[in-house]
């Protein structure tokens, strides 16, 4: 049997079972990304720790080779997670105008609901007045 072969049958590439085709010989479903889902599709986690490796330094060649990933998708999975991670580190907690924005929502309420009570205080205070004087 050659080296990063594996005989065929249950779980094999043809069985549509895994995306990519066969695993490395010798390893694990722990070792690397991990066991495929059951639907041929990967996980986040999968994808999250071969985009590291890539990130880490490794050619976009160890990962095809090893996982039988065409390298487009690698490449395609490192931008999105590039980009997720731009958009991570420009959002901005505790916004100084978000803040004030939220404290002038907040007055704004407050100052409605006092003016809807004392519209209704008026309203009952003007009509006893009208029953008084018939």
């Amino acid at each position: 049997m050659r080296l990063g072969s594996r005989p065929k049958g249950k779980g094999d590439g043809a069985s549509g079972g895994e995306e990519g085709g066969r695993r490395p010989s010798g390893s694990t479903p722990d070792a690397g990304a991990g066991p495929l889902l059951p639907n041929g599709r990967w996980s986040v986690r999968r994808k999250s720790e071969v985009v590291l490796r890539m990130l880490c330094g490794e050619s976009v060649d160890s990962p095809y080779r090893e996982l039988c990933v065409e390298p487009y998708r690698l490449e395609r999975w490192r931008d999105k997670a590039l980009s997720g991670m731009e958009l991570g580190l420009k959002e901005r907690e505790g916004e100084p105008t978000s803040q004030e924005l939220d404290r002038a929502n907040k007055k704004i309420g407050e100052l409605t609901m006092g003016i809807e009570l004392l519209r209704k205080r008026c309203e009952a205070k003007e009509s006893l007045r009208r029953r008084r004087s018939r």
